[in-house]
């Protein structure tokens, strides 16, 4: 909401002026124009009364006059005069008194006596003479103004003897009007001017709430609930003001409600280990938290708006009512060239009861260690099904040999015995090869840690290798420093270590071949080398040669008796030592195992 203050000409205080000064003024002029409208009729109506009055009574004694017998004629004129007078004395007004011959014989307004004696040309006057009056208001064409008309008959015994022509200005009238019409002018004026003050008072009782009420709303859109509104009376407006108090705290109430369960979502969804996404019914982005954002490598700000099955980087545009229909969820595979990425994208609809889809929630795992651990799994099985299917089936088919008779034969019955027993001691072997890696896996077993002269345990070890190694024609070389190497290790498990590396450069070296054995200090650790002068190993496969089961030439493995196991092993328990294990080799040049060890293991289990 804009904290702007309201224009006083925009204000509702400006209104309620205007409503009420215009609602006073119609009145005014209503009754104005009906109080002005009535008093001309009446002051007109009263003027021409007065005038038919006057002419009535002049008219009687005019009669009088003209029918008493005279013995000089010119003594009418003057008696008429005299009557004239006495009886019109009429403001701007003129009164003629003419015979039954149209001759004028006498006029009230001493500056037209000229027209005495004269023979008037009025026609109304003519229509007098024979016994019909009339009145009307004409103009002056010369002055514009208006003059009332008044032309009566002179009758003695209902026979004319004359007529009185009467011209009278109503501007005097007209004037009246006008100075009542500037005073209720003037009038209106002061009123409204009075009512446009009392109204600005008694619109501030009213707008003075509304006020107060608009300022607190926009403290409340700032998220300010502290202050009230002061109620000022009792009437609607006082209840309204209540009204908006007890909203205020309301909102306080639930904003703050609000806050608190926004913050708790939001630590929810920022500690969750699951990504996750909401979008809106039309399947864009609105919502997602740091986890969804670190899984698929982007920001909030460049996923927001955006389609989900983008963002997902699914090759089918799907719609919100597509994606609800994967209620099991589906797999994105995001792997490149150097790394495994398994996302699993779960779906939820965000939708009333039985109303429309408003969204959806997705939420992400990443399963590619559980994939891998889970492919792992199945090779695993199906590697060791495999191993030991082929003793199996060896030893079945021996057996049924001597059992068919192959057992009294004194040449082949020893010979396969010796292959059964061969291939039971291979089985015995992969089996103990299997219960070692899951004590391993299962982190149920402690490393008995003792102090060790590596160095001197070299020297032991090869020289045990080397009674081994007679009938074969292989050559050990040493390597090894001529001051003691003092490190904590479990000799056992080493020396299980050490015997499957070197095992595996015997069994994969030529007659006459030399394994050299290296130890070398460095820093916190030793390195120890073991260096054949086999057909080495391909480089797509060295990175392959601890896992279980792995073998580069899996048909010689299995003459030589290997169980695929026994660099798995190796890597796990140096790994528990604390070291590292990794492999050189050029294919065709021999290939040299490296392990580490610290010199003092800060862990004593697995």
């Amino acid at each position: 909401m804009e904290n702007n203050k309201v224009g006083f000409f925009k204000s509702i205080q400006f209104k309620l002026i205007i409503i009420y000064v215009l609602l006073i003024f119609i009145a005014i002029q209503i009754i104005g124009v009906y109080f002005v409208r009535q008093l001309e009729e009446q002051l007109v109506s009263n003027y021409r009364t007065m005038l038919d009055e006057r002419a009535n009574l002049l008219a009687y004694n005019i009669e009088q006059e003209m029918v008493k017998t005279r013995e000089d004629p010119q003594t009418l004129t003057t008696d008429i005069n005299n009557l004239l007078r006495e009886f019109f004395s009429v403001e701007n007004a003129e009164v003629q008194v003419i015979d039954i011959n149209k001759t004028v014989i006498s006029t009230s307004n001493r500056q037209n006596t000229h027209i005495v004696g004269q023979q008037t040309t009025e026609v109304m006057v003519k229509r007098a003479l024979v016994g019909t009056g009339d009145d009307r208001v004409v103009r002056d064409p010369q002055t514009g103004q208006r003059i009332q008309i008044v032309i009566m008959p002179i009758k003695s015994d209902n026979v004319t003897i004359g007529a009185i022509y009467i011209e009278a200005s109503m501007e005097e009238i007209y004037e009246q009007i006008q100075q009542i019409n500037s005073i209720l002018a003037t009038g209106t004026v002061i009123a409204l001017v009075i009512t446009a003050l009392l109204i600005i008072l008694v619109a501030r009782t009213i707008t003075s709430p509304i006020l107060d009420m608009r300022k607190q709303a926009i403290r409340m859109a700032a998220g300010d609930f502290s202050n009230q509104v002061h109620v000022y009376s009792k009437d609607e407006i006082g209840q309204l003001a209540n009204a908006f108090n007890d909203l205020t705290a309301r909102i306080k109430e639930a904003n703050a409600s609000t806050e608190r369960e926004k913050k708790k979502l939001s630590s929810v969804l920022t500690h969750m280990t699951d990504g996750v996404i909401a979008t809106d019914s039309n399947g864009n982005i609105i919502l997602m938290n740091k986890r969804a954002e670190e899984l698929l490598e982007t920001t909030s700000e460049v996923a927001i708006e955006k389609s989900l099955p983008d963002v997902l980087r699914m090759t089918e545009a799907y719609s919100v009512y597509e994606l609800s229909d994967f209620t099991d969820g589906i797999l994105l595979d995001f792997s490149n060239e150097e790394q495994d990425y398994l996302l699993q994208a779960s779906f939820s609809v965000i939708q009333k009861e039985n109303g429309p889809i408003n969204g959806i929630i997705t939420v992400l795992h990443d399963v590619t260690e559980r994939e891998k651990i889970e492919h792992e799994r199945r090779e695993f099985v199906a590697n060791v099904s495999h191993e030991l299917r082929t003793p199996l089936t060896t030893m079945k088919s021996y057996l049924e040999a001597l059992e068919d008779g192959a057992l009294q034969d004194e040449e082949l019955a020893p010979r396969f015995l010796q292959v059964t027993q061969t291939e039971t001691e291979r089985m015995i072997r992969l089996v103990n090869d299997l219960l070692q890696l899951s004590k391993i896996d299962s982190r149920d077993y402690q490393l008995t840690l003792q102090k060790v002269d590596f160095h001197q345990y070299l020297h032991e070890t090869v020289d045990r290798f080397e009674m081994i190694a007679k009938d074969k024609n292989v050559t050990f070389k040493r390597k090894l420093p001529a001051f003691p190497s003092e490190v904590q290790i479990d000799k056992d498990k080493i020396t299980q270590v050490i015997d499957n590396i070197v095992s595996n450069a015997l069994k994969y070296s030529p007659e006459g071949a030399t394994i050299t054995i290296s130890l070398v200090n460095q820093g916190k650790n030793i390195r120890v080398g073991v260096a054949d002068q086999g057909v080495g190993i391909p480089r797509e496969s060295q990175a392959k040669i601890f896992e279980r089961f792995y073998r580069v030439d899996k048909a010689r493995a299995r003459n030589v008796g290997g169980t695929g196991l026994g660099l798995a092993i190796a890597k796990e328990l140096v790994h528990a030592h604390g070291g590292k294990i990794w492999v050189q080799s050029t294919y065709g040049n021999g290939t040299t195992i490296y392990f580490t060890l610290p010199y003092s293991v800060s862990h004593g289990g697995a």
